[in-house]
C-alpha cells in the first residue's frame, strides 16, 4: 500500500518520542497531577451540590415547573398599562444614564489620582486603591437597599447606587489605564517644555480617551439591566411594574415587560456599539 507524502510513519513517531518524551510517556507524577486536575473540580462540584441538597429529581421537577410557568407568559400583553410601562422604562433608562454619567465624572479625577505615574505617594495610592476595592466589593443591589432606607423609594436611590459602584469600578479601570500609557509620548511632550496640564492634555488624554469611552458605554449597557433589577427593590422604573405583576400573578403583562426590557437592552447595545466604534476610530476624538 502506497503512503502519501504527508503520512506519519512509525519512524516519525519514534523520532518525535525521543525529542519530546513528555508527550508520549507521562511519569507517574504527571499522571497523578492530570488526574487531580480532572477529578478535584468534579469532587468540589458534587460536594457543593450535596451541601445545597440539589438532586437530579429536583432539577427535572424545576424544569417542568418552568415550562408550566412560561405557558402563562404567552401571549404577552400590556393590558391597559402600555404607556405606564413606557414611562417606567423611561425612568429606568434615565436612572442608568444619570448613574453612569455621575459615576464617570467622579471616576475621571479619582482615576488620575489613583495612578502611580500621576500621584507617586505610596500612602495615597494604597489608601485610594483599597477604598475602590471596598466600594466595589459591595454590590449595587446592597447599596440600593441601604440608600432606600436613607432617601426613600424611587429612582433617586437607584441613581445613587449605580453612581457609587460605577465611580469605584471606573476609577480602578481608569487608574490602570493611565498607568499603562506610553512613556515615549509623555517624554516627547515634556521635551517641548510643556507644563503638567499640557502633558495631561496632549500625552495622557489621547491615549486613554478611547478606552475610557469604551468602558463607559459598556457600563451604560450593563446599568440598563441593573436599573431594571434595582426597580424591583423599590428604586422605581420598570422593575417596580414587573414586581407588581409577579405578585399579582398577571404573567402575560410580566412577559410583555420582560420582552420590553430585552428589546430595549438590545437597541442600547447596538447603538452604543456604533457610537463607541465611531468615537474610537474618529481621529478628532483622539486629539
Amino acid at each position: 500500500m502506497m503512503l502519501s507524502k504527508n503520512a506519519i510513519t512509525v519512524e516519525d513517531i519514534r523520532i518525535a518520542s525521543e525529542k519530546l518524551p513528555g508527550l508520549f510517556h507521562m511519569s507517574l507524577r504527571d499522571k497523578a497531577y492530570l488526574g487531580l486536575k480532572i477529578f478535584l473540580p468534579a469532587v468540589i462540584i458534587l460536594f457543593c451540590l450535596d451541601r445545597m441538597e440539589i438532586t437530579v429529581s429536583m432539577l427535572i421537577s424545576g424544569i417542568g415547573q418552568l415550562g408550566w410557568l412560561l405557558d402563562f407568559f404567552f401571549p404577552p400583553s400590556p393590558g391597559n398599562w402600555f404607556w405606564d410601562f413606557v414611562k417606567g422604562m423611561g425612568e429606568t433608562l434615565a436612572m442608568a444614564f444619570l448613574g453612569t454619567l455621575f459615576g464617570f465624572l467622579l471616576a475621571v479625577p479619582f482615576g488620575f489620582i489613583g495612578a502611580k505615574n500621576v500621584v507617586s505617594n505610596p500612602i495615597i495610592h494604597f489608601s485610594l486603591r483599597r477604598c475602590f476595592d471596598f466600594i466595589r466589593s459591595v454590590d449595587s443591589f446592597i447599596w440600593a437597599l441601604m440608600i432606600i432606607n436613607i432617601v426613600g423609594m424611587g429612582p433617586f436611590a437607584g441613581i445613587l447606587a449605580i453612581t457609587i459602584t460605577d465611580a469605584a469600578t471606573l476609577s480602578k479601570l481608569f487608574a490602570e489605564t493611565v498607568e499603562n500609557v506610553d512613556r515615549d509620548q509623555i517624554e516627547g511632550t515634556q521635551s517641548t517644555g510643556a507644563g503638567k496640564l499640557q502633558i495631561l492634555r496632549y500625552a495622557f488624554i489621547p491615549q486613554i480617551f478611547p478606552i475610557m469611552i469604551s468602558n463607559v458605554f459598556y457600563f451604560f449597557e450593563s446599568n440598563v439591566r441593573s436599573a431594571s433589577i434595582l426597580g424591583m427593590l423599590g428604586a422605581g422604573g420598570i422593575g417596580m411594574h414587573l414586581t407588581d405583576r409577579f405578585r399579582a400573578q398577571v404573567y402575560d403583562q410580566a412577559g410583555f415587560i420582560i420582552i420590553m426590557i430585552l428589546v430595549t437592552v438590545a437597541i442600547i447595545d447596538y447603538l452604543s456599539r456604533l457610537l463607541r466604534l465611531r468615537m474610537i476610530n474618529n481621529p478628532e476624538y483622539r486629539q
